[in-house]
């Protein structure tokens, strides 16, 4: 369990995070969902341990290996589909099982056909599913997603989602997601951090009861729990 404890957050005179207290249990989904610019990101990379807080501690991040997949796919320019996945595996594996590695996960988001094409060569849509298979190509403890659905048209943030979905499913890391989207948040997580606008604060926890398979937009459970994010933010307001 990764547990943040009164954790505070300053630029200057700018008070960002206000003594926030979360737990993130192993094999699950957990989003932090918030308006934008109430400081979700810095709360994700304050967990990662890539920036200190001005207050409060992390724990149970220790030797855990982590993973991350951005907004944008951040891939390498200059090399092509599998040597993107191939440039994140440890050393130590042999290249044989490197190539299978990565062939199989070419296929799970299928971009089977592209394997020797460059970013560059590439669609928006089909980058961001390779850098979902990099994501997911190293077995980490502690998967953090900042927002990755933005920049997708609804069609390919859904397929997007799906593919999360199969990929969590065999190997079931910790994941810590950063969203503004009521519905992303449903789709995929256990459990809800729904955040205030700065400084910000917790609003409320919200536990989604839901399997996995059955988070969709027409199940009347997932309308009535969006409907309570709703309106904890209007509450709130």
């Amino acid at each position: 369990m990764i547990i943040l404890k009164n954790i505070h957050m300053r630029f200057g005179s700018l008070n960002v995070l206000n003594g926030l207290d979360m737990t993130f249990e192993e094999g699950t989904i957990t989003s932090i969902l918030g308006p934008s610019g109430c400081g979700k990101s810095t709360l994700l990379y304050i967990t990662a341990g890539l920036i200190c807080p001005t207050g409060g501690e992390v724990t149970g991040m220790e030797h855990k290996r982590s993973g991350f997949l951005f907004q944008e796919p951040r891939l390498l320019p200059w090399k092509n589909a599998m040597e993107n996945l191939e440039f994140v595996l440890p050393e130590d594996i042999d290249r044989q099982s490197k190539k299978q590695m990565c062939e199989d996960l070419i296929n799970r988001v299928e971009l089977k056909g592209f394997e020797m094409h460059y970013p560059s060569q590439l669609s928006g849509g089909m980058n961001q599913r390779l850098a979902l298979a990099r994501a997911f190509i190293v077995h980490s403890d502690v998967l953090f997603m900042d927002e990755p659905f933005q920049s997708l048209d609804l069609k390919r943030r859904a397929q997007m989602i799906e593919l999360v979905k199969k990929l969590w499913m065999k190997q079931k890391p910790a994941v810590l997601m950063v969203t503004h989207d009521v519905q992303e948040a449903l789709l995929l997580s256990d459990k809800i951090y729904i955040l205030s606008d700065k400084p910000t604060g917790i609003i409320t926890e919200i536990k989604n009861t839901m399997p996995l398979h059955e988070r969709t937009v027409k199940n009347k459970e997932f309308y009535r729990m969006e409907q309570e994010i709703i309106n904890s933010y209007l509450m709130k307001e």
